[in-house]
């Protein structure tokens, strides 16, 4: 897999995770992308916690630290703001998605 692309996608990847999941912490959104893509995609630590600290910054993503045991685990869910861009983004990448397809699949003449 190419791994430009996935990091080109990777805010629309973890919106999407958060969209279908009211909270998530960074561990398991690695985990969950790495399930759904049966091991295709893997976010690796470097580039995840910066993407969600830049999600968080542009204030898309809200976060709630717990006592885990004797850990802190924060949690990141879509903010009101979070949740309408989510639909957006959501809605472009499956939009370009369809579009690269139908070029993908044109015949030479």
């Amino acid at each position: 897999m190419n791994n430009k692309m996935f990091r080109g996608s990777l805010d629309t990847i973890i919106l999407k995770m958060l969209n279908n999941n009211s909270e998530m912490y960074g561990y398991e959104i690695s985990q969950e992308v790495r399930k759904l893509s049966d091991g295709a995609f893997e976010v690796k630590e470097g580039a995840l916690y910066p993407a969600l600290h830049r999600l968080e910054a542009k204030g898309l993503l809200e976060t709630e630290s717990r006592s885990i045991g004797n850990r802190i685990r924060k949690y990141y869910r879509l903010s009101p703001k979070g949740n309408k861009e989510s639909k957006t983004q959501i809605s472009e990448m499956q939009e370009f998605l369809k579009q690269m397809n139908a070029f993908m699949n044109l015949k030479a003449t």
